[in-house]
């Protein structure tokens, strides 16, 4: 993940495109994705690499169907097999990727899927939310030295301890974790985004966000919050419908996202108690005590011939009240500065 390295470096935050089920089967329209997100401001193209037989089983029992949401109503045999990608599509895919400059990642979902990636040569796996609780999965993946992103959706401490605990058993400790709410599309009120800072102290890890909403509100706010990965998903355009079109972000949307978080992690930046290089230029505006009537040599010091009055030539305003009463030691004309020999 050579520009995950760099962002994380530069104290950015990287960005990654998810196609998922967005390719709708044709290869073109995957490869056209790829282009799509490289322009946008992606740094990382994400796939998912499992068939129906890897995720589920071929029933027809009410265990097996879907009840609400999105998809209500569908065999979770159906569904994975209309979204999943063929497996022969992640060399063109990947080889694109390169061409383009953009990361390329994967979510196995099984160990057979892990084995394919480790043979294609990527430096990195993410495992996604559900399968947040497959330790054996997660073991065998982080078992390759790897870099492993994690969602962390539906996750309880105990879970995601669990999952911590399987990387760290098998001497992995290059990961992220994701926060993530596993709602499609997610409603905002039920992000937690809180939980980004509260998961890289419990855990002492680096952190993201896989975000399932529309617009880039939830991502400014992560990435404030300190996420360094923001992960959405993508599509050329929701009119091309798929299982997972009515909740990703097109081209245009992602572009706005990364200026806006990119934008905000500007704003944020470091503690700092000095002007800038342009609010130095503005100092002489503040305010400082300035004579206001004539004042002779010697003339004591009265609200009557003195103010606290921008611009900020003179003494500054906390020595206002010292100077009351005292002696001047010279001339003033109206309108000049007190200068810090009147303290005397």
């Amino acid at each position: 993940m050579g520009k995950l390295a760099d962002r994380i470096a530069e104290g950015g935050v990287y960005f990654i495109a998810e196609m998922s089920a967005n390719h709708g089967n044709d290869l073109g329209l995957a490869l056209d994705i790829v282009d799509a997100a490289a322009q946008a401001g992606a740094d990382c193209l994400k796939v998912q690499t499992y068939t129906a037989d890897t995720l589920t089983l071929d029933c027809d029992n009410d265990y097996f169907k879907i009840t609400g949401g999105l998809w209500d109503g569908m065999r979770l045999y159906d569904l994975y097999s209309d979204a999943s990608m063929p497996w022969e599509w992640h060399v063109p895919i990947k080889e694109r990727c390169d061409e383009l400059g953009l990361d390329f990642l994967s979510t196995p979902f099984d160990k057979s899927a892990v084995d394919l990636l480790d043979d294609l040569g990527v430096d990195a796996f993410k495992i996604a939310s559900f399968e947040l609780v497959d330790i054996p999965l997660i073991e065998y993946a982080a078992s390759k030295g790897k870099t492993m992103i994690l969602s962390t959706g539906m996750g309880s401490l105990e879970d995601i301890e669990d999952a911590v605990n399987a990387m760290r058993s098998v001497g992995n400790e290059d990961f992220y974790l994701l926060r993530c709410c596993s709602e499609y599309p997610a409603n905002p009120a039920d992000m937690n985004l809180a939980s980004i800072s509260d998961m890289a102290r419990r855990f002492d890890a680096r952190v993201g966000f896989s975000d399932h909403s529309m617009g880039h509100v939830a991502d400014v706010v992560a990435a404030v919050l300190g996420a360094r990965i923001v992960e959405k998903h993508f599509c050329l355009d929701r009119s091309i419908e798929t299982a997972d079109s009515k909740f990703s972000m097109t081209p245009a949307e992602f572009r706005a996202m990364v200026d806006a978080v990119n934008e905000a992690v500007s704003a944020v930046g470091a503690p700092c108690y000095v002007p800038s290089e342009k609010e130095a230029a503005s100092l002489v505006f503040r305010r400082s005590i300035f004579a206001s009537a004539d004042i002779a040599e010697g003339e004591v010091l009265t609200p009557d011939n003195i103010r606290v009055v921008r611009p900020g030539y003179g003494a500054k305003p906390k020595y206002y009240e010292s100077l009351l009463g005292t002696a001047s030691s010279r001339v003033y004309a109206f309108g000049e500065p007190i200068q810090f020999e009147e303290l005397d």
